[in-house]
């Protein structure tokens, strides 16, 4: 059944009346002078459907008086809106071929290569997974950042958020991330990456594109590529889309699969916009108050389902308005996410990359990913030692900023000494070094070197006694 003409129209939103059993989230073909828009149902009342127009609703006609047959002629004055319910979701076409693949926010490729031989479609909301069919999240994922992998260690199954602020180089990380990450030993289980840029500028756009070519790394990516001129409908379908690809490489090709997705930010303002046009009441800044289940939608589809080879992994890249960690964005992610990783402005300025403050990140279910069997002995004990260290070099600097740093006691200034090591090497890396975990926690005990023995209390004697190595004494571990 098709309807001529619209009852409203009101921003991206068009209004049907007498519509018959109209279905929640249903696509919608809207025709107005040769030209196809999609839209999706988002409200229902009735036989009255609220309609989201995904490509603006620029063209489209109220009326329903003129001739039908105009709307194959773009010329036609006319031509009115001719619209038809499909009686399905937003569906994503999915085979293997999606590696390698670029594609727009609403999953249409835009590489020139034409369209993918599809094996099935998948709804891109995507079903809810029971909790009972969960498996726990093991073994991490190296990503080749010590700071990451050495301290917020990211698990298989896990979603660790990444908190930024404009001007951050969270773009520089998350590329880096997606060259380098890769399952620990060299295993036989195939990997893969799911990028998902929202609201991103061309230029942006083109250096993660030439980034993965240039690596190489495209060959195992799929990217959606959502640009910041591009309708603020389909920001909200971006990360679904990209969502979508994911569980079928993991659960239906057995592929272990990491989601990258920047910048939920303006995912979250595209849902604002989008609330207000809709008349609805707005919440903490004006977002809707069902940001944190919209949130939640997302950023539980990650995880290891039982039974399944495969497994989802997300970093969702976001920056906060003002640096503020308490903004209901970063807030609500918190809430739902297993850790986080923070990028600091004053690390940034001192020329660090990445610029991760280590004391505000954490990463929850790190301890049941590394120690013995999956990353060494030592990682969990040295791990501990550090933050313990660097958490006191922040007192140690807030004195000296009072009374002079030639006035520190003797272990005060060994902490000092520290705490600039721990930036500068360990922290601090090349944006194309690529660090094996095992460096990374030999690193970790090597910038320990200037602390006394008596400090170094949250390390257990026998790791002390295999792995700590001072100038002149004979190297160990491995």
């Amino acid at each position: 059944m098709e309807y001529i003409g619209l009852s409203e129209i009101n921003s991206s939103l068009v209004v049907f009346e007498h519509v018959e059993n109209p279905l929640y989230e249903e696509i919608v073909e809207l025709r107005t002078g040769g030209r196809v828009k999609l839209g999706r149902v988002v409200r229902i009342l009735g036989d009255v459907a609220v309609v989201q127009v995904f490509q603006g609703t620029e063209g489209l006609s109220l009326s329903a008086d003129g001739d039908p047959s105009a709307d194959g002629d773009p010329s036609a004055d006319g031509a009115v809106t001719v619209s038809k319910f499909t009686g399905r979701p937003m569906e994503l076409k999915l085979s293997e071929e999606l590696l390698g693949r670029v594609f727009d926010g609403m999953g249409r490729p835009i590489d020139g290569m034409g369209e993918i031989y599809e094996e099935c479609r998948r709804d891109v909301n995507g079903k809810p997974i029971n909790p009972v069919a969960r498996s726990y999240p093991r073994n991490f994922i190296q990503t080749g950042i010590s700071a990451i992998d050495g301290l917020a260690t990211l698990i298989r199954g896990q979603k660790l958020p990444i908190f930024s602020g404009n001007g951050m180089p969270h773009d520089q990380l998350a590329a880096q991330i997606v060259r380098q990450a890769s399952l620990p030993k060299g295993g036989q289980e195939k990997f893969g990456i799911v990028f998902g840029a929202i609201s991103v500028k061309h230029d942006v756009a083109e250096f993660f594109r030439r980034s993965f070519e240039e690596s190489g790394a495209i060959e195992r990516v799929v990217m959606f590529l959502n640009l910041a001129n591009d309708p603020v409908v389909e920001r909200i379908i971006t990360p679904r889309a990209a969502l979508c690809a994911a569980e079928y490489l993991a659960y239906e090709k057995d592929m272990h699969i990491l989601v990258i997705l920047t910048d939920m930010t303006a995912y979250a303002e595209a849902l604002r916009e989008i609330s207000s046009a809709r008349g609805e009441i707005p919440s903490r800044k004006g977002y809707p108050g069902y940001l944190y289940s919209d949130l939640a939608s997302l950023y539980e589809r990650a995880g290891i389902i039982k039974g399944s080879k495969g497994s989802v992994t997300q970093i969702p890249i976001l920056t906060m308005p003002n640096d503020d960690i308490t903004h209901p964005v970063p807030d609500l992610t918190g809430y739902i996410t297993e850790g986080q990783i923070v990028l600091d402005r004053r690390l940034n300025q001192k020329g660090v990359y990445p610029p991760i403050n280590i004391l505000p990140s954490l990463s929850r279910l790190m301890k049941d990913g590394i120690g013995k069997g999956y990353t060494r002995e030592d990682h969990p004990d040295l791990a501990n030692q550090i933050f313990s260290a660097y958490a006191h070099v922040g007192d140690v600097r807030a004195l000296a900023s009072v009374i002079g740093e030639d006035e520190l006691s003797d272990t005060d200034k060994k902490y000092m000494e520290f705490g600039k090591l721990f930036e500068e090497q360990y922290v601090n890396q090349a944006r194309q070094e690529n660090r094996r975990v095992i460096d990374t926690i030999r690193l970790g005990w090597e910038i320990l070197k200037p602390l006394p023995m008596s400090e170094l209390d949250r390390v257990k004697p026998e790791f002390l006694d295999k792995y700590f190595k001072r100038a002149g004494e004979k190297a160990v571990g491995g």
